[in-house]
């Protein structure tokens, strides 16, 4: 669940911050945020999110406004955030395709149990669907489909580079050995002499990175391996 895609759209900064650090003190690893209803737009086309949490006033235009626009390319649970508690906004915001009604003030730990709650109801919300996706900065892994893209282009990768990219993109962040990395995408011994492992990692750059001669998503770390950096886990 924590590898859900979740976008807050708000413009009031301090409520946005406030749901970012507490979605982000309850292990989830992907959260974006927009201050206006264009910009939210934007991020829904671009990106497959599985929550939105959606403010009803924006500077630009309405959450009532937007939401059916969203809900005409994504399933995702919609959440609205405001202040209009009657029970004829309430209604409004259901009709117009939103899941829940969160009313200002609000507790940010409900909101993090209701958005969980929607999360593991959510139909085709598995872990092993889930995990079959992975998208870090313009970079996509589509496993079911065999897929991979950057910044939207597909790219055909041979077979095990392809293997390998998906080895990392399971296993963000985590520093591998050349010797680890042959035993577990090769399935073989490593004998030390092979440079098999630093062929494929070339290949792959050559593919996915913007600069292969000064990669920033395959990057090495002198003296010890490799490893996959997302900015999303960082942000």
């Amino acid at each position: 669940m924590q590898d859900a895609k979740i976008l807050i759209v708000d413009d009031e900064i301090a409520i946005s911050q406030m749901l970012y650090t507490i979605l982000k003190k309850e292990q989830f690893r992907f959260i974006d945020t927009a201050a206006t209803a264009a910009e939210a737009l934007g991020k829904c086309k671009n990106k497959r999110y599985d929550l939105i949490l959606l403010d009803v006033m924006l500077p630009d235009r309405t959450g009532f406004d937007i939401c059916p626009l969203i809900r005409e390319t994504t399933d995702a649970p919609i959440f609205f955030l405001t202040a209009r508690s009657t029970d004829l906004d309430k209604l409004s915001g259901f009709a117009l395709g939103a899941d829940d009604y969160i009313t200002k003030p609000f507790n940010p730990l409900e909101v993090v149990a209701r958005v969980k709650a929607h999360l593991k109801r959510k139909t085709g919300y598995l872990p092993e669907q889930q995990s079959s996706y992975y998208e870090y900065g313009p970079l996509t892994v589509n496993k079911m489909s065999g897929t991979v893209t950057v910044n939207g282009r597909k790219i055909d990768l041979p077979a095990q580079v392809y293997q390998l990219l998906v080895f990392f993109c399971q296993h963000p962040n985590q520093l591998f050995s050349k010797n680890q990395l042959y035993e577990k995408v090769w399935g073989e011994e490593f004998l030390g002499e092979d440079n098999t492992v630093m062929v494929h990692i070339r290949k792959l750059r050559e593919k996915i990175e913007e600069n292969p001669g000064k990669p920033k998503l395959i990057i090495t770390v002198r003296g010890l391996g490799y490893k996959l950096v997302t900015e999303e886990i960082e942000e």
